[in-house]
């Protein structure tokens, strides 16, 4: 399979194939985590460093039983001023006899939680609750989050209010290693009589603190009229002593032969933004630091009234860039970026392009497909990088934005009106918004594809016209995952694909029976998201032999297997998070 291969910075994705999937837990010794030194906003002054409390050292089960009670009430603590977001991306599935089980629909929710002692979720769009109330049939709502949860909270912790020997018995089963930690598994089961909705399966516990890192099993018993799912549940241990909530995986469904039971889908549900909500503005005024406010503009002179309104415009560019970025829907500028940003630099280079100011890549950390772009910035979502195949694809896609910056289709100038930003994060879909219009989006693919046929891609588009075949294909059924809430759709509603069209009829037949073709990816095969600050990296994954057309599984939804790691193990992530908790005392005492 082919890599992705970056003219200017290729060690940026060295050993990331097209079909590379999540990469499977590998079993290693146990790391021990980093000593963290936290930062204090006054120069000159080291902070004493902020550790987790040292647990009593277990000697026996019972007392790694009650070590585990603990940590887990303290985590629940821990939470209770963080409003993350969470993404639910569900795909209902139909039996296809040589695809296996296939989506026959799709549906998106966004919405942002409130983890206080009366929890409570706040949607981001409109008409989620119907799908609630249909799917769970008015009683128990999937997303709802009850100070006694009965739907997507319960997916987060193993029991908010009841974990412990009261009303649970656990059993210990084994060790084994999950990434590059050790844990200890243990099953756990509700005691008889002691209520509805426990929780029913198994923990895996990491061998230091005694945190949960991972929880596998459903809810039992079942009061009439709801409905319970499966759910695999990973933490990752993003600030020290704790384990955070990030990825939740959902699946039921039985389609063997003479089963009666052909309800099914499979859902991921991400959870980020746990340290973005929180404004850290106000360090800037106890940090004395000339750089943080500094004037650039040149001595004695006036801007001409072009240079007036270039200035305009990278005003409300800013404007918006900022915003999303504190709505936690945009990541911070990061490796990813980079990566982006070479590919436009290639096409800028190869057509002799001169702007006046320079094209910057950003990533919108959501499922849904969509680019546009805000002045001289191009935002293109993780979901969409996480499907494309290969660089040329990418580069398909970027050439379209870039071509409406080129032609000067700039859109968003309105935004430099800072009264404008003043909007709930809840709200940021119905105050922002960046389509163009019909002509100007023809006018934005004639140019793209004379863009790309004078670049380094130009003898690779074959496999950008097999992506977009591939997403009419899939489209009628992934409707929700078509529908861009900030730019505009790639298809007219219906499946059938308007955005850069022509470079389907160059493309080679879409031939699902071919092993070796690789249209489009799974969702998550590329980008790697930081749950507490947001950043994004690229997935390292090894390459991934593919042996039947069931294995490609493009747009599909797949279950999670992050590779677990200590905090300060030396990832990026870990340096940000680590140094975020040391500043803003999010650290245990």
């Amino acid at each position: 399979m082919q890599r992705w291969g970056w003219i200017l910075t290729a060690s940026l994705l060295m050993g990331l194939s097209a079909g590379a999937q999540q990469a499977s837990p590998a079993t290693q010794p146990s790391a021990q985590p980093a000593a963290v030194q936290p930062v204090s906003a006054t120069p000159g002054i080291v902070l004493a460093p902020q550790t987790a409390p040292t647990p009593r050292t277990p000697v026996s089960v019972d007392q790694v039983v009650d070590q585990i009670i603990e940590r887990e009430h303290a985590l629940i603590t821990f939470l209770k001023n963080r409003t993350p977001l969470v993404e639910t991306y569900l795909q209902n599935l139909t039996p296809d006899t040589k695809l296996g089980a296939v989506p026959k629909e799709d549906h998106y929710f966004l919405g942002r939680l409130d983890m206080a002692d009366i929890v409570d979720r706040r949607d981001y769009l409109a008409k989620q609750m119907s799908f609630q109330q249909n799917l769970m049939g008015g009683v128990t709502k999937l997303f709802r989050i009850q100070y006694q949860p009965m739907g997507f909270s319960w997916m987060v912790f193993a029991d908010r209010q009841n974990f412990d020997r009261n009303h649970y018995d656990f059993h210990y089963v084994h060790r084994e290693f999950v990434g590059e930690v050790r844990c200890l598994v243990f099953e756990v089961k509700p005691k008889k009589g002691a209520g509805t909705g426990l929780f029913q399966g198994q923990i895996w516990v990491e061998d230091q603190d005694y945190n949960i890192v991972r929880l596998n099993g459903t809810y039992v018993p079942r009061p009439k009229n709801a409905f319970y799912f499966h759910m695999d549940s990973w933490r990752l241990n993003l600030v020290p002593g704790y384990w955070i909530p990030a990825y939740i995986y959902s699946e039921e469904g039985d389609f063997s032969y003479g089963s009666k039971d052909k309800a099914a889908f499979k859902a991921q549900s991400r959870i980020w933004g746990y340290d973005v909500m929180k404004d850290n503005r106000d360090d800037e005024l106890t940090d004395l630091k000339v750089e943080a406010v500094k004037d650039e503009s040149a001595v004695a002179q006036d801007l001409s009234p072009l240079e007036a309104q270039r200035a305009w415009q990278q005003q409300a560019e800013d404007n918006v860039v900022e915003r999303l970025q504190r709505a936690a829907l945009l990541a911070p500028p990061g490796e990813v970026d980079k990566v982006l940003q070479t590919v436009v630099n290639n096409i800028q280079i190869t057509n002799n392009i001169d702007l006046p100011r320079p094209v910057r890549a950003r990533v919108m950390v959501t499922y849904p497909l969509e680019t546009f772009s805000v002045g001289n910035t191009i935002i293109i979502s993780r979901g969409l990088i996480d499907t494309l195949p290969d660089e040329a694809s990418l580069a398909a896609v970027l050439s379209h934005e870039l071509a409406h910056i080129v032609l000067g289709h700039n859109l968003g100038s309105k935004f430099a009106f800072n009264d404008r930003m003043l909007f709930s994060d809840e709200s940021t879909y119905q105050n922002f918004g960046f389509r163009h219009n019909p002509d100007e989006e023809i006018a934005a693919d004639a140019k793209a594809v004379e863009l790309l046929k004078n670049s380094p891609y130009a003898q690779k588009l074959g496999s950008a016209g097999l992506y977009l075949k591939q997403l009419q294909v899939r489209g009628p059924m992934l409707s929700a995952l078509l529908t861009a809430h900030l730019g505009n759709n790639f298809s007219d509603g219906k499946g059938q694909i308007t955005r850069m069209s022509a470079l389907m009829t160059s493309a080679p037949a879409l031939d699902e029976s071919k092993l070796d073709q690789i249209a489009a990816l799974p969702l998550g095969g590329r980008v790697k998201l930081d749950p507490w600050g947001d950043h994004v990296e690229m997935v390292k994954a090894a390459p991934v032999a593919i042996t039947s057309i069931r294995d490609k599984m493009p747009f599909e939804v797949t279950p999670f297997f992050p590779r677990l790691t200590r905090l300060g193990s030396g990832t990026t992530a870990d340096a940000t998070t680590a140094e975020n908790a040391a500043k803003d005392g999010s650290a245990p005492k």
